[in-house]
């Protein structure tokens, strides 16, 4: 099979394309044939070593896949060959992996390849974050910051869902038209020193809850925008900079930031991802939830694919596509 490899960390012209023995399924294992794999820009920090994770070398990328189980362990009774399925696994970024059975997930009948891959890292941690740490409720105000990248259109599309409004923040026309799209309500253009003026003309009453998978220099305004008893869910940096929130603004708003660090907890709960995804698959048979469009391209350009990621030339989830799957 033929696999990508990260054999010292650098940018994504240093990995390697090689030819690997296809893996064979043991236990309660099941072997996928890999159709669609999702990249995060986690994938992007990985490959240099500047992730807080930093995976032993030589290593494989990519965790999230959709496909079609191609064979199974012999302890393997929940899944079959032919079964669609999304999931989790080390090294999906490759023709097949083996994984364990309970990390994987029947693909919903609505949904392509693509669009099953991008429901495995975004939608859960959008989850996670607006209904466990920020209790949303229906009716509440939330701002999406990096509205345009996967983990900002999962939190769009997860707080419509509740009945929230949503305000959407990007930098250009073409992603703001990409977020309303999705669902936004409104928009912002962040990249302008008056931006909070324009929040406000839209949301008089202040924010409930903002979603940063951003940080940098929007973090601060946006916490400022917040309305008293607020919540700011911390998710990400993709900005590339930390921001250094002033605390007397959390005492002064009665408000809460809450780190998100939906990997951390279901490392913690290994449990969770299978509550999670099976209520994200629920909310997408009820027609509740709608799964953003994601940004397919051919596994075979993976390297430029990586480059726009880290770029910030994507728009939604980045999805590689190999020859035998489906994507949109």
């Amino acid at each position: 099979m033929r696999a990508i490899v990260c054999e010292a960390y650098g940018p994504p012209d240093s990995l390697t394309e090689q030819d690997l023995p296809v893996p064979e399924p043991k236990g309660t294992e099941v072997r996928v044939r890999v159709t669609a794999t999702g990249l995060g820009f986690v994938d992007g920090l990985m490959i240099q070593g500047l992730y807080q994770v930093r995976p032993p070398l030589p290593y494989r990328p990519g965790s999230e896949f959709a496909g079609v189980v191609d064979a199974v362990g012999p302890d393997c009774s929940t899944l079959a060959s032919g079964d669609r399925i999304f999931g989790n696994a080390p090294g999906a970024l490759a023709d097949f992996v083996c994984t364990d059975a309970a990390r994987c997930f029947r693909t919903p009948d609505a949904l392509d390849d693509a669009s099953a891959a991008s429901l495995v890292v975004n939608y859960p941690t959008a989850l996670y974050g607006l209904r466990d740490c920020a209790n949303l409720e229906a009716g509440e105000t939330v701002l999406v910051l990096g509205a345009s990248g996967g983990v900002g259109l999962a939190a769009i599309a997860t707080a419509r869902a509740f009945g929230a409004r949503v305000v959407a923040a990007a930098s250009t026309d073409a992603k703001r038209a990409v977020a309303k799209g999705a669902g936004a309500n409104a928009t912002v253009d962040y990249t302008q020193p008056d931006w909070r003026d324009a929040l406000r003309a839209c949301c008089p009453d202040g924010l409930n809850v903002v979603c940063d998978p951003v940080g940098g220099d929007v973090a601060e305004p946006a916490f400022r925008s917040l309305s008293p008893g607020g919540r700011f869910l911390v998710i990400g940096f993709a900005g590339g900079t930390i921001p250094r929130l002033p605390l007397n603004l959390a005492l002064l708003k009665r408000s809460s930031i809450v780190g998100v660090d939906w990997g951390g907890e279901s490392r913690a709960h290994p449990e969770l991802l299978g509550q999670m995804l099976g209520d994200i698959s629920t909310m997408i048979d009820a027609g509740t939830l709608k799964v953003a469009p994601v940004s397919a391209r051919p596994a075979t350009d993976y390297v430029t694919a990586l480059e726009d990621q880290l770029g910030g030339r994507i728009t939604g989830k980045l999805v590689l596509i190999r020859p035998h799957g489906t994507g949109t």
